[in-house]
């Protein structure tokens, strides 16, 4: 990647942070520069700061207790010194490397209904597309009325085929057909979108094992993940989700939408500890190019 696409791209991750650099960077900074020793109080205060930006208990402790651990080992007397471990200690916890992509593959997205996921998979179309990959969609969500117009939409906008069938008709015989034609049109990437009916687990379970099963029988040469799509607007509502969805499916990684609206980014780092899978994209902007691959590092420079 050029110099310029990548500062290109880390501006507007900075931008897309700014309402969480205001909530968590600035109150860090106050309480750097109001230290006068490093203390129980400072370590309290710091704890209390990350929490309120929904990083997450768990993620907090880890944090923590690392940096109890080394400013102790270094003798470390300096808060500016112990910011800077902090942020190293941040990436430390957050760099969980996306695994190379295989082709053919397959994302069968899942998330809630609200979180993004229909523009996810369009903006996701159109990253791949423009890297030369050949995409096809696949509207796996017949539950929902309006949900397979909303995705023709996005595939006539990125110009790539789209398989569908009636409001309501079985979501597996769907992507039956939709394994078919990537096929026979060779087909790099095949982007299912799915039902995002929370609320029966159960339904939802036996609906995503219908369809892995499908493509595990059609489609073997695939390489299938199971992408969470979460809204980082709805902080520790988000992680709730996250846990539900691990119990229904295997998550292999996560793409986290809408950062740029909240002022609580910290979820980021929650939901990593909390799933123990990569995050592979995020959202900082309503743009296509705003749809960015995630790096721990970045993310923590744009966020501190």
């Amino acid at each position: 990647m050029s110099e310029d696409k990548k500062g290109g791209l880390f501006s507007r991750l900075f931008k897309g942070l700014s309402k969480t650099r205001g909530n968590l960077t600035d109150k860090v900074d106050d309480l750097v520069r109001e230290t006068r020793k490093i203390d129980e109080d400072f370590y309290e205060e710091l704890e209390d700061i990350l929490v309120m930006a929904d990083c997450g208990v768990k993620a907090v402790t880890a944090i923590m207790d690392e940096l109890r651990a080394r400013v102790k080992a270094q003798n470390v007397k300096d808060a500016a010194t112990a910011r800077e471990m902090l942020k190293a200690i941040m990436i430390e916890q957050m760099d969980i490397p996306r695994p190379p992509l295989k082709w053919p593959m397959v994302m069968l997205m899942v998330g809630v209904n609200g979180v993004g996921k229909t523009t996810t998979i369009g903006k996701l179309a159109l990253r791949f597309q423009s890297i030369g990959r050949r995409v096809m969609l696949c509207a796996g969500d017949t539950f929902r009325a309006a949900a397979a117009e909303q995705l023709t939409v996005w595939a006539e906008r990125a110009r790539v085929p789209i398989v569908r069938h009636e409001e309501g008709a079985d979501p597996a015989a769907v992507v039956f057909d939709a394994v078919k034609s990537a096929k026979a049109q060779g087909a790099d990437l095949l982007l299912v979108d799915t039902a995002g009916r929370l609320h029966n687990k159960k339904n939802l379970m036996d609906e995503l094992n219908k369809m892995r099963r499908v493509l595990d029988r059609e489609y073997p040469e695939a390489d299938v993940r199971c992408i969470l799509v979460l809204d980082a607007t709805t902080g520790q509502n988000g992680l709730a989700q996250a846990r539900a969805f691990k119990e229904v499916a295997e998550i292999g990684g996560i793409i986290l939408t809408k950062l740029d609206g909240t002022a609580k980014g910290g979820i980021a780092l929650a939901i990593r500890q909390e799933l123990e899978v990569p995050v592979w994209y995020i959202g900082v902007g309503e743009g296509i190019d705003d749809l960015q691959p995630f790096s721990a590092k970045d993310f923590v420079e744009a966020l501190m």
